[in-house]
């Protein structure tokens, strides 16, 4: 495991490495959900590492975790300029040429538009918990848990994991997504631009979006696609069910080199 600062056209962002680059296969970059970081993902990268016997990378994009404060506000694009600012500069860092993105909550819509953006360079996408439109049922999550983290309580568990950005990072999940502005996002053009096999893991009791996500990016990749509902499972299926992550996941990825089209 190793740590690196690395330099983007907006600040440094923070990133840790698993394993080396004799794995078998491309390595893992995971992108992370609205309120989350590198420490957040715990042991998950390590576990999958060891399972899959791929590098993995994790990173806390700007503003979150060890990376330098975000200069302003998160627009409603922010979704998709991830793939123009804070992968092109890791994979530089790196020395990452192909790779597989792996996505949690809002991260899985970022991996799906890396993809897209990268096609020639994408192996396979996983995306876990991942939202693919604005659903009720998601603003009704984020209004509810604005409410509740606003109390200091809350604030000061934020401020574990990302400092003084505790509160820039709470205002930039809910005040973003209940936007006027962000309303009508949505993944379908970047979901239709994928050329790599898809895997998308979503839980059946997930309180920030319906099935209807899971479905949605089933449907649309050019692609053949899996998609893997589990049982008892809420938002956060790494850890509330890691051994099953773990084991759909690596066996997805054993023959996602294999089954992969050829681009057009």
């Amino acid at each position: 495991m190793s740590d690196l600062l690395v330099e983007t056209p907006l600040g440094n962002i923070f990133a840790r490495t698993w394993g080396g680059g004799g794995g078998r296969g491309a390595p893992i970059i995971l992108f992370h959900d609205s309120l989350g970081c590198v420490e957040l993902w715990r042991d998950f990268p390590q576990q999958l590492c060891t399972r899959t016997g791929r590098a993995v990378v994790a990173y806390d994009r700007l503003g979150f975790g060890r990376s330098d404060p975000h200069p302003g506000t998160l627009g409603p694009g922010f979704i998709r300029d991830e793939a123009r600012t804070a992968l092109p500069a890791l994979r530089a860092a790196l020395g990452i040429d192909h790779m597989v993105l792996y996505g949690h909550s809002v991260g899985g819509a970022m991996a799906v538009c890396a993809a897209g953006a990268w096609p020639e360079a994408t192996e396979a996408i996983v995306t876990e918990a991942a939202q693919a439109f604005v659903e009720e049922r998601t603003l009704a999550g984020v209004r509810a848990a604005r409410t509740a983290m606003r109390a200091p309580d809350h604030i000061r568990r934020l401020a574990r994991y990302h400092g003084q950005k505790a509160h820039w990072v709470l205002d930039a999940w809910t005040e973003t997504w209940l936007s006027p502005a962000f309303r009508d996002w949505r993944l379908d053009d970047d979901l239709r631009a994928v050329r790599c096999p898809v895997l998308a893991l979503h839980g059946d009791r997930d309180e920030y979006g319906s099935l209807a996500f899971p479905e949605r990016i089933g449907a649309l990749p050019p692609v053949d696609t899996t998609v893997v509902i589990l049982e008892d499972c809420g938002h956060i299926p790494h850890r509330e069910q890691p051994g099953r992550v773990l084991e759909v996941t690596a066996r997805f990825l054993q023959g996602a080199s294999r089954s992969r089209p050829p681009l057009p």
